[in-house]
This record gives C-alpha cells, sequence and structure tokens, in this order.
C-alpha cells in the first residue's frame, strides 16, 4: 500500500460502524490519509468528535453545509481521493447507489465520484438474502463496484449468518491490494476452496479430506497480483485470507449457489474438494442405534458446480478445474477436462503415500487443450504463485 494513499471512507449507519473507528487507526497507522463522511444515521453510532479524532481531520456531514461548500465543494469531495471506502454499507446506502440517488451528501459523493469504490455490506441475514439487496448488488458490481464481505457469524438482532461486516484488517488488506498495480488489477477471479459437509443427520456429515491449504494459497497469490477475489471456502482448517471477498459454506449446493451469484468474474479456480453425494433422506433428528438395524441411507447426486459454470450464459473467460485423483493420474484428468468443458484440468495424485491431501505439498499436472505439463512437487504456495501468474498471462 501506498504510504500516501488518500480514502475518503463514508461511515453508514448500522451498529457495524463502531469497527470504522479501529478501521481509521489501522490505516492512519500505514501512512493512508483517511477523510471521513458520515451519514446522519451513522451519528446514531459512533461520534463526528470520535471519528475526527482518530482521522486527524474534519468530518463531513452535510451536504448544504455553507462553511464545506466554500471550501472543497462536494463534486471536489468526490474526486479528491484514490479510493471511496463505504463501511458499513447498509441495504439503504446500497439502494441508493443502486437507484442513482443523491439525496445527502454520501450518496452524492457517490453517484458525482470517478474513483473506485470499495464497499463493506452489513445488515440483517434476512435483508442481506432479500431479492432487493440481491438485485442491487447484482447492479453495483456491473457499475465495477468493488465487495468484500459480507462474513457470516453472530449478529447483533441474535440471529446467525451472512451479515456481518469485514473485519478492519479485512478491509485494510482489501485496500491494500487494490492501491497495489498488477497483471490481475481490475479483474475478478472466483476461487472455491476447502470440503463440503453433507449432513447425514444433525450429528453427522459427509466430506472430503480437504485442509483448503491449496485454494486459501491460490486465492492469495491471485489477491496478490491485483485481482479481485471472490473466495467461496467450505468448512476448512486453513484459515480464509485477508483482502478477499469471504463466502463461506457447508454444502455444495450452498456453494453452487454462491458461486453463481458471484458471476460475472474473468476466471474460476475450482480447488474446493465437493462431495459428489449428499443424503436423500431427511433425517431432522440424530439417528440412534436400536433394534431396527443398521440404516439405510440412500444418497443423491450433487449439482456439478464445475460443468454448470462452463455451461453458463455468463461463463467464466478461464474456467480452471481440479482433479484430486489417485490412479492413473493424467488419464482421468484429461477426460475430465473433456468432459465438463473446463479450460484448464489442476491435477494430483492424492494416494495416502503422497501426502498431499492436508499435507504442505503438492505435485500437480496442469491439464491444457496442448496436453499435460508436469510441475514438479513444490510447497502449496509456490504452486499458487505459478497458477497465478499463468492465468494472469492467459487474461493479458
Amino acid at each position: 500500500m501506498r504510504p500516501d494513499m488518500r480514502v475518503t471512507l463514508i461511515i453508514g449507519g448500522g451498529i457495524a460502524a463502531y469497527k470504522c473507528l479501529d478501521l481509521i487507526r489501522q490505516l492512519r497507522a500505514l501512512g493512508v490519509r483517511v477523510t471521513p463522511v458520515l451519514t446522519r444515521a451513522a451519528t446514531q453510532f459512533v461520534t463526528p468528535m470520535s471519528v475526527a479524532a482518530l482521522a486527524g481531520t474534519q468530518v463531513h456531514q452535510d451536504l448544504f453545509d455553507l462553511k464545506d461548500e466554500a471550501e472543497m465543494g462536494h463534486i471536489q469531495l468526490s474526486r479528491a481521493s484514490d479510493l471511496i471506502v463505504v463501511a458499513p454499507a447498509t441495504a439503504d446506502l446500497m439502494a441508493k447507489m443502486a437507484g442513482g440517488h443523491a439525496d445527502d451528501l454520501a450518496s452524492t459523493l457517490l453517484l458525482a465520484t470517478d474513483k473506485p469504490v470499495l464497499i463493506a455490506p452489513a445488515m440483517n441475514i434476512r435483508m442481506w438474502a432479500h431479492p432487493a439487496t440481491r438485485r442491487n448488488l447484482a447492479m453495483l458490481q456491473a457499475d465495477g463496484v468493488q465487495v468484500i464481505g459480507p462474513n457470516s457469524g453472530d449478529m447483533a438482532c441474535g440471529e446467525y449468518g451472512p451479515g456481518r461486516m469485514s473485519e478492519p484488517a479485512e478491509i485494510v488488506a482489501a485496500i491494500a491490494a487494490r492501491g497495489t498495480s498488477g497483471p490481475l488489477s481490475g479483474k475478478r477471479v472466483l476461487v472455491t476452496s476447502g470440503p463440503t459437509h453433507e449432513p447425514i443427520d444433525p450429528v453427522r456429515y459427509i466430506a472430503n479430506r480437504s485442509s483448503g491449504a491449496q485454494g486459501t494459497a491460490i486465492a492469495s497469490a491471485l489477491r496478490d497480483l491485483g485481482a479481485e477475489v471472490i473466495f467461496v471456502t467450505g468448512p476448512a482448517t486453513i484459515p480464509a485470507p485477508q483482502g478477499v471477498t469471504l463466502h463461506r459454506i457447508e454444502t455444495a449446493r450452498e456453494m453452487l449457489a454462491t458461486c453463481l451469484a458471484a458471476l460475472p468474474v474473468d476466471a474460476a479456480v475450482m480447488a474446493a474438494a465437493v462431495a459428489d453425494w449428499h443424503i436423500a433422506s431427511d433425517f431432522t433428528q440424530k439417528i440412534k442405534k436400536g433394534p431396527q438395524g443398521i440404516p439405510e441411507l440412500k444418497l443423491s447426486e450433487n449439482p456439478d458446480i464445475l460443468a454448470t459454470l462452463c455451461a453458463h450464459d455468463q461463463r467464466p473467460r478461464l474456467v480452471v478445474g481440479f482433479a484430486a485423483e489417485t490412479e492413473h493420474v493424467i488419464a482421468h484428468a484429461t477426460a475430465k477436462r473433456a468432459r465438463k468443458g473446463c479450460d484448464w484440468i489442476v491435477a494430483n495424485d492424492v494416494s495416502p503415500a503422497t501426502g498431499i491431501m492436508g499435507g504442505h505439498e503438492n505435485a500437480v499436472h496442469l491439464i491444457t487443450d496442448q496436453g499435460s505439463e508436469d510441475w514438479p512437487r513444490l510447497p502449496k504456495t509456490q504452486v499458487a504463485t505459478r497458477l497465478a501468474a499463468r492465468i494472469a498471462q492467459a487474461l493479458a
């Protein structure tokens, strides 16, 4: 991140506004110049005095402030920074942005700016899932607005799910990534990672032996090349990277829905170890041992996420699949590439003797329309770096 980077921070009216005090502190510690703008609702959660003290500059609040307009008009203010960050981006603010409203200082700045915009949504889970919010989000992304989060977790309203604003450190990392030029600057890349968990009953599930290490490393490498990364992960043991738009899911069906909602993207890297089947029966209670004997579990096939993306009307320009095999690795991966319709397949041998599944190293074969390219055994971070560089070349 450039130490002289200038950020206009628009603080929306939600309980997550308190996190912006720490966000300002972290940005200032990195030398970033922060110009704060508070909506009227934001002042119900943080005070202008506390924001001004941490930012080391005045807070802008009113569109028709005579002094502010005389010294720095709202048009100049909208273009005086390298990046505009909206945090928290409430459902109301997102709706105003999508509709092109300009009835207060924040919405007017956002309509008048010629700078990139990054939003960190935060709202109740049902507001986030509402069709109106989903439409507004899709419209904003189509307009080039960049999005980080929201995360899943406990909400102030007592509910649990997606809607928590990303943590200040995550937003700082996202700002840093956008303040760094790279061969993937301006590109959106979808990355899936980790296993999926398919419930058998409330306490048991079907899963694959995946730590999420390779997918996480790929997301980090793509981010470091300047890409906007949408990271969709199952219950992995490896922490998710910072500076990406994080979506946590459990099942294959949830992963598919999240991936489709992320479109359009320039590239998709499908590194997740998705379970092939889920339980057809709906066991709402824990299955007990008893005189009835061993329960019969009927399986249904999960949706094919890779094939669905490859056949989609908004198919990414580059689709990279993964093939974890235990025998005939190249032959099976080559057949999979043709069957799914993807551009590349990253294949590896995950036999127990290799130690690759859940380990720190990987030995892959890159399958393209030119044939198979064998890579040496490397740390997963180096595999990710090589793959990210190849993706950058392909999207150039």
